[in-house]
Formats: structure tokens, sequence, C-alpha cells
């Protein structure tokens, strides 16, 4: 029998860290609408969000949106700083809304296998 890692399950392994004690104050859930759905530019937003290292999750998502990010940030100075340099500069992006984390009630890596 083999084990996950051998099948390919396990892609990496990773330490879990708390944001606020590396700084991170600001957690941000941000649905994003591409303004047109030309493949080379909803390409090249998939590729700047998988780079950015800012963007901790990153989905394509069916529904009103297009995608949806979780963003860390210091502070709201520097998610705005985030917005201007990843949505404003962006001609693609046609809207954004964020929603500011207020607590973290459950976070897991954790699936619920037996």
């Amino acid at each position: 029998m083999r084990t996950l890692r051998e099948a390919g399950v396990i892609k990496r392994e990773v330490a879990i860290l708390d944001p606020k004690s590396l700084g991170l104050g600001i957690t941000a859930i941000v649905s994003v609408e591409l303004e047109r759905d030309r493949l080379d530019q909803i390409d090249a937003f998939k590729r700047k969000a998988r780079e950015d290292r800012q963007v901790t999750h990153f989905y394509c998502i069916a529904g009103e949106a297009d995608f949806i990010l979780v963003v860390m940030a210091k502070d709201i100075a520097g998610y705005e700083a985030f917005t201007h340099r990843f949505f404003f500069a962006d001609k693609n992006v046609r809207k954004f809304r964020t929603s500011i984390v207020v607590s973290t009630e459950k976070a897991t890596s954790e699936f619920p296998i037996s």
C-alpha cells in the first residue's frame, strides 16, 4: 500500500505561522470582476495574482465575481498601497470589493478526510 506521499497526495509540508506575530495585522477577502473576458488578459491577471506575495489564496470562481483573493498586509495603509498597485493600476479590473477580517474564528489547511 502506497503512502500519501508516494501517491503524490501530499504536495508539500508547511508551517502555520501567526500573522500578527509577523506584523501582518490586516487580512482582506477581495472579490474581483474583470473588464473583459479575453483569455490573454485573464491569464495575465492569474499570473500576477499567483506571483504576488501579499496574495495568500487565489480562487477562480463561478458567480457574481471572477476571482476571490485573500490578501495580507501590515496595516490598512499597506492594504491601500496594495489596491493601488494591484487593482487600480490594472485597466482590466472592472470592480473589486473588499471585506476586512475582524477576527479569525477558524482557519485550517486540514481536509475533512477519515
